[in-house]
């Protein structure tokens, strides 16, 4: 494989490659507000429910600019914040190990909310969390993970809390300036949101705004957890800058008590208070958003405002737009429903999965296929495959087929024989898990190279067969016949039983993948009084048709449907003996 030198790469790509575009502003840009440190970017997620592919551009996004900077030489820390210390907000639907006694926990924190039956992680973030941090590191996504549960319960954030109760009235002269304007229509959000600000835009209840509570006592920017029931329906009554004594009320139980700020680490700033603090307390200079948050009054961008309070500046970045699904199966009431990187990479490598976000700029949207399109992604894939190595990509192609196969720190793992997704898809459909009947079937498609052993084709051959177990309906599986269609070989005319002759004839000596192809689709050439090697410019629309005719004819005789796997491989699976058998030889 063409191997790009690192300075080659940013070069060759200057006016193509978006992500050398974003790491030129991000590393000028971070040498002038902290010259000499490490570029700080991040990203934010929250475990609230399955994280899906939507949220993976949220991480992809930094992660392919700071894994350009690292290329680069520059020193790059890559954030993500969990926000596990949001509150849980709902029930999901559909998600085994979870029934409505979960409702008792809406309004405690992620982090306080029991996991779903059977799972071995201590509460419902760290549960939703793995998944997400395997997958990851199955993507060579390198970062810092920052719970924001350990950061307020251990009191890092105090000072900044503290900083925001003393500005509140700044704070709340800037949110002021929205709160008259007409709500924009509500779009479909991929950027995890502060529970409480999400549930505020719902209109379902919560005890305050997502940018603070206002009442008799003004305006507040921090909001306890109770406790008594440690929920966050609670309402400040009052606070004394001085003392930093605060007292507060439970809506939820009645409880009140009042506590020292300076002293209490159960409670958190409101979202659009929170966000832009983090953003001053870390640094940060890269962060994507989704387009929900380019609309009057959204988070990013009251968050420019109110990050100059903390002594700090709103970092760069673009907003993102929409990743779409492409015919996903239910694979298990454990996901709700929702497909997540993990389901994505159960079957395409991870290198696919990195050039689907790679190729993109971040304001294009995609789709991530989990139907047939899966198949053609790959041969798409594989074709850019080969231009590289042959040197016949475009610049800015070669770029995201150099972000998708390595990072900085090297290569990602890769199957040491990429045969056809397509065909190995249709290997693993036919063999239903025999894997000396897959690996007889997988040397016979090119006899002078036989494959020694599964492992040469793995992963990707584990992830075709993974698709084909997860995402193919049973009545589009092939089961090819135990007997052969008597009726259907006794009822055939002449010209059929012709047609099979002349396939049976040369199945020995074009047993291998190429030569049932050229076989395949000779026989009706060859039937119409035209070589077997004519090329469609030579032949008449009408061998197209006789074509079809015959492909039709042999998957009724082996598979009993109008269509399947392609011929030839369908061939190889089935093997010649079996073959001339249901072919009524």
């Amino acid at each position: 494989m063409q191997k790009e030198g690192r300075a080659d790469v940013a070069q060759s790509t200057e006016t193509t490659d978006w992500v050398s575009r974003f790491a030129d502003e991000v590393i000028e840009e971070s040498e002038r507000r902290a010259p000499g440190k490490p570029v700080v970017v991040a990203s934010g997620l929250s475990p609230s429910g399955p994280i899906h592919l939507g949220n993976l551009r949220e991480v992809m996004t930094p992660h392919l600019v700071a894994d350009e900077i690292r290329r680069r030489g520059h020193q790059v820390r890559h954030l993500i914040s969990w926000d596990d210390y949001d509150r849980y907000r709902k029930v999901p639907l559909g998600i085994a190990g979870i029934d409505e006694s979960w409702a008792e926990h809406i309004g405690k924190p992620l982090t306080s909310v029991p996991a779903p039956k059977g799972s071995s992680y201590p509460n419902w973030a760290e549960h939703f969390k793995a998944a997400m941090v395997d997958a990851l590191a199955e993507l060579g996504v390198e970062f810092d993970g920052i719970s924001q549960t350990a950061q307020y319960t251990s009191g890092v954030y105090r000072e900044q809390i503290l900083h925001a109760m003393k500005h509140r009235g700044d704070i709340d002269a800037i949110l002021d300036q929205y709160r008259t304007k007409k709500a924009p229509a509500k779009k479909q959000s991929q950027k995890p949101v502060d529970e409480a600000e999400l549930e505020a835009a719902e209109g379902s209840g919560a005890a305050a705004e997502d940018d603070g509570g206002s009442g008799s006592a003004g305006y507040f920017p921090y909001r306890p957890y109770c406790g008594n029931c440690e929920k966050d329906l609670t309402t400040v009554t009052s606070y004394d800058d001085d003392t930093t004594e605060l007292s507060y009320t439970c809506d939820a139980c009645g409880f009140a008590e009042t506590v020292r700020l300076s002293e209490f680490n159960r409670g958190k700033l409101v979202w659009k208070v929170d966000w832009p603090m983090r953003w001053a307390y870390e640094g940060v200079v890269f962060e994507p958003s989704g387009v929900d948050h380019s609309s009057p009054g959204s988070s990013f961008q009251v968050g420019g405002q109110i990050v100059g309070i903390f002594g700090g500046k709103q970092p760069i970045g673009p907003m993102y737009a929409f990743v779409g699904i492409s015919g996903m199966a239910k694979m298990s009431s454990s996901r709700g429903g929702v497909p997540t990187p993990a389901d994505a990479l159960k079957i395409m490598e991870p290198q696919l999965l990195r050039w689907l976000y790679a190729r993109r700029r971040p304001n294009q949207s995609f789709k991530i296929a989990f139907d047939q399109e899966i198949q053609r992604l790959y041969d798409e894939w594989d074709k850019l495959d080969g231009k590289v190595t042959d040197g016949s990509a475009l610049p800015g192609d070669v770029a995201a087929h150099s972000r998708a196969v390595r990072t900085a720190g090297g290569e990602l793992p890769r199957t040491p024989r990429p045969m056809s997704y397509r065909t190995l898809a249709s290997v693993a459909d036919i063999t239903a898990g025999y894997e000396d009947q897959a690996l007889r079937i997988l040397s016979e498609l090119d006899p002078e190279q036989p494959l020694g052993s599964l492992d040469e084709v793995r992963p990707r051959f584990d992830k075709a067969e993974a698709w084909i177990n997860t995402q193919v309906p049973a009545d589009q599986r092939t089961i090819v016949r135990d007997e052969p269609d008597v009726a259907l070989l006794k009822s055939l005319d002449e010209a059929s039983q012709q047609s099979l002759r002349l396939l049976l004839d040369g199945l020995a000596e074009h047993w291998s993948l190429d030569g049932l192809t050229h076989l395949v689709y000779g026989v009706p050439k060859v039937q119409s009084g035209f070589s077997a090697d004519a090329t469609p410019k030579e032949l008449p629309a009408e061998i197209k048709t006789a074509q079809r005719t015959f492909f039709a004819l042999l998957y009724h005789l082996l598979v009993g449907r109008d269509t399947g796997p392609r011929l030839p491989t369908l061939l190889l699976a089935v093997g010649q003996e079996r073959v001339r058998t249901l072919l009524g030889e």
